[in-house]
């Protein structure tokens, strides 16, 4: 049900907002590294060692992080946690960065907010970081690998995990303010921020 619910909402948001993986493809393949030594983007959390378990978990593949860690989907993030897919590429990811950002400074410890970026290269996603203001943990698929085991085309997309790693809720496209992320947050994980 969710994944109809997703790719219905992945139309619609492509449709409406023409934020589709290859709006600024220049062709070039991406990069699997790249990022600058001094990258403002925080390194990803350690995560315990055991497999995510729900009735629906995110596809059981890991990527670095620039500002260092791994972020392994197929793990157990051991606290509620909020993974934002986005891309230099994705228009409304230009708004929505800031906000998941103003989450994860306002989380704490309490929820994990982890970026995932998807079909970019290093120097524009670091560009489009560091004009959003986007410090928090984030992890690079530069080649939209999960973007392609997901089956999605267009951005951004946000997973709400519980701490064993099962899919809470999938929120399609943009969030439209801070207020909207900690509803969904204390709705679908639970968490009052």
């Amino acid at each position: 049900m969710r994944r109809a619910l997703a790719a219905a909402g992945l139309l619609l948001v492509a449709v409406l907002s023409g934020c589709t993986a290859d709006a600024d493809d220049d062709g070039d393949p991406a990069p699997s590294s790249g990022f600058s030594a001094d990258t403002t983007l925080d390194p990803c959390p350690e995560q315990p060692d055991r497999p995510a378990e729900g009735a629906e978990t995110l596809p059981d593949v890991a990527f670095d992080c620039p500002g260092g860690g791994t972020l392994d989907l197929g793990r157990a993030p051991g606290v509620p946690t909020v993974v934002n897919l986005w891309g230099s590429w994705c228009g409304p990811c230009r708004e929505e960065l800031p906000l998941v950002q103003e989450l994860s400074d306002l989380a704490g410890d309490q929820v994990h907010v982890i970026g995932l970026i998807s079909r970019d290269t290093p120097s524009r996603a670091e560009s489009f970081a560091e004009d959003a203001g986007a410090t928090f943990p984030t992890a690079f698929d530069g080649d939209g690998e999960l973007l392609a085991q997901l089956g999605l085309a267009a951005l951004p997309f946000t997973y709400f995990l519980d701490a064993d790693g099962g899919v809470a809720y999938v929120e399609v496209g943009q969030v439209q303010s801070l207020e909207e992320l900690t509803g969904l947050v204390a709705e679908h994980l639970g968490v009052q921020l």
